[in-house]
């Protein structure tokens, strides 16, 4: 101990915002070097030894072997793949003195892929499973929580290739009863939920969530049946419609739309208070960009917009949600109350929840004014189009 390369901190570090930075830093587990970038101590590194031989024995148990990619990587073949405009700024590129441009691996899928392809030949080679435990870069906008969102990192990544789906899903049962041993003996509680893959790709995902107090993503997870999802991912169950619990006649008789005065209250915690109704009886309408045209994201409100859900509806349009510059350019959009009706909207898209017969609060499409009774479906008296 007299000799260990270690120096503790008596105080907290000025860019710590949560626990277990403070306590990495103070303890002299880590050091920040550049943001996002740390180099480890030998306390810290002695725990990354350890936590990466639970990762590569369960991965060996599982049949996986164990390969070294390169950190540096010809964009050739993420030109190839397609992925390097998706990743676009989030990846670090560079260019060697021949001018050949290279890119910092955020993931290793275009590396692993093309060292298979070039040493086996035939179906009959598969399957076969490699793994790597190795260092990760993406070029983070905003690092933070310390190692909780770094612009450097230590992954282990895995790749199986099958030569059918009946295959793939027996690597997959491996891959993924490995996950559960590693997890359980670091202690941790978890939850393997449905997924976005985003920049990965993929037409199913699940991950690995820990619960803790600190994270970057949100999950939820039924007691009753075991269901659980990421939020990005999470599909919704039927529920209560403005009140009106499934069941009922929606199709009564509703009483007819009324325009309200809302002078100053764009927001729906402000017009939740002002008409003193819960948030959940009022409609958002969220406007965004699609291919150049305005559309509408129609949800109650006490959501949010899913972008991704949204991505997804439209697929392959490109989709934007509109920011202040947007509004601002466009001075006959009265931001924060536009209703659905809205005259000016190509495309809608509308929560599962926002359903045929139902009655809403909304915006009147005019500043300083809402709508009682927007009733889904039914001819709006003040709109050109229908709710």
């Amino acid at each position: 101990m007299s000799a260990l390369f270690l120096r503790t901190l008596r105080d907290d570090p000025a860019d710590a915002e949560v626990d277990s930075h403070r306590l990495l830093v103070r303890a002299g587990y880590i050091r920040r070097v550049a943001s996002g970038i740390y180099s480890w101590l030998p306390l810290g590194n002695r725990v990354l030894r350890k936590v990466s031989e639970i990762v590569r024995q369960e991965m060996d148990r599982a049949g996986a072997q164990e390969v070294t990619l390169p950190i540096a990587q010809p964009l050739e073949l993420w030109d190839r793949s397609g992925r390097n405009a998706i990743y676009g700024d989030l990846m670090f590129r560079l260019v060697d003195r021949r001018d050949t441009p290279y890119c910092l691996s955020p993931t290793a899928e275009e590396v692993v892929t093309t060292l298979v392809a070039q040493e086996y030949g035939s179906y009959r080679d598969l399957p076969v499973t490699l793994y790597q435990i190795n260092w990760k870069y993406r070029d983070e906008l905003r690092p933070r929580f310390g190692l909780l969102r770094g612009r450097e990192f230590l992954m282990k990544d895995a790749y199986s290739f099958d030569a059918d789906l009946d295959a793939f899903r027996v690597s997959y049962r491996q891959m993924y009863d490995a996950y559960h041993r590693v997890f359980e003996r670091c202690a941790l509680t978890f939850r393997a939920v449905e997924a976005d893959s985003g920049e990965m790709g993929g037409s199913e995902s699940r991950e690995f969530m820990a619960v803790a107090a600190v994270g970057e993503d949100d999950f939820v997870w039924c007691s009753n049946c075991e269901y659980a999802a990421n939020v990005e991912a999470a599909r919704r169950g039927a529920g209560a419609i403005a009140g009106v619990a499934l069941g009922e006649d929606l199709e009564r008789e509703q009483p007819p739309m009324e325009e309200v005065h809302t002078p100053g209250v764009p927001g729906i915690a402000g017009v939740a208070d002002l008409l003193k109704v819960e948030p959940g009886t009022l409609l958002k309408s969220i406007v965004f960009d699609v291919d150049g045209k305005l559309g509408l994201a129609i949800v109650p409100g006490d959501r949010e917009v899913n972008e991704l859900a949204l991505a997804a509806a439209l697929a392959p349009k490109s989709v934007r949600l509109y920011g202040d510059d947007d509004f601002t350019a466009r001075p006959e959009l009265p931001k924060g109350y536009i209703g659905p009706h809205y005259s000016g909207a190509s495309v809608v898209v509308a929560d599962p929840m926002v359903r045929a017969g139902s009655a809403w609060i909304t915006g009147a499409n005019r500043t300083d004014h809402h709508v009682r009774d927007a009733v889904v479906g039914r001819l709006a008296e003040r709109a050109s189009g229908t709710l």
